[in-house]
């Protein structure tokens, strides 16, 4: 199994605050990856430069093989990373299938064309693919309600709909649960589980354990913006290192 994102020897100061230390960090293609730690580990940070939002002062990022340094947030983009943030980044208001087509007009046009009151014969083929995607998501029926107006889950639902269709070879997930029931928790995390299913990559940070168990095949562990331990989900539970920055000293 190849690895699709390689990340080695990344180091990130601020001022005087090293927020990145010498990360290593491997995710293989098809598979989930967690990524977990205490608040202020690095964790959102080291996500932020994946994406491209922030650079590192040394180190390098590799996403099936090509350098990500210097390329733009949008072009990483289009060469096959999505993010869903901590915040449900949707158009609150715009109705479901609005923010449905915006994302595949931008696909289909570029982001820089993209027209959303273009002719509805100019538009079939985009409807038809927002049927799909919130239909995937059980958002279909919803697609003429302001996206405000969701729960927390659905928006979660939502935005999800709307990374994948980019058509993503990498989905990074930060923090997708923050701020919900756990009913919503339980049908997010069956959710991925289905996505994931289909072959799609995944790298996931997230504090809710019982997420990161229920979905996760390997564990990566930040601690002061290093990688202390990374390794299978059993592996990690059990691992002194972790249970102490972690969880100082509890069990995971």
């Amino acid at each position: 199994m190849s690895n699709i994102l390689e990340i080695s020897g990344v180091n990130l100061s601020f001022g005087g605050l090293k927020a990145l230390d010498d990360v290593n960090l491997t995710v293989k293609a098809g598979t989930v990856h967690a990524i977990i730690g205490p608040n202020g580990a690095g964790k959102s940070t080291l996500l932020n430069n994946i994406i491209g939002k922030l650079s590192p002062d040394t180190g390098s990022i590799m996403f099936n093989g090509q350098s990500m340094l210097g390329v733009q947030p949008h072009q990483i983009n289009q060469l096959g990373i999505s993010r869903v943030f901590q915040t449900p980044e949707i158009y609150t208001d715009l109705t479901l299938l609005e923010n449905m087509m915006i994302p595949l007009l931008a696909h289909r046009d570029g982001a820089f064309k993209l027209n959303l009151w273009s002719r509805g014969d100019q538009q079939a083929d985009i409807l038809e693919k927002a049927h799909h995607f919130l239909d995937d998501v059980n958002l279909w029926e919803k697609r003429d309600a302001i996206a405000g107006s969701l729960s927390r889950g659905d928006k979660r639902r939502l935005e999800l709909a709307m990374c994948l269709s980019q058509e993503p070879k990498l989905l990074l997930l930060d923090e997708p649960t923050a701020g919900m029931a756990r009913a919503d928790t339980n049908n997010t995390i069956d959710l991925l589980k289905t996505i994931a299913g289909r072959g799609l990559t995944m790298a996931i940070i997230e504090h809710d354990m019982h997420v990161v168990f229920s979905l996760a095949e390997r564990i990566s562990v930040l601690a002061q913006g290093h990688v202390i331990v990374e390794g299978l989900p059993e592996e990690i539970k059990g691992d002194p290192r972790v249970k102490e920055a972690y969880l100082g000293g509890a069990e995971v």
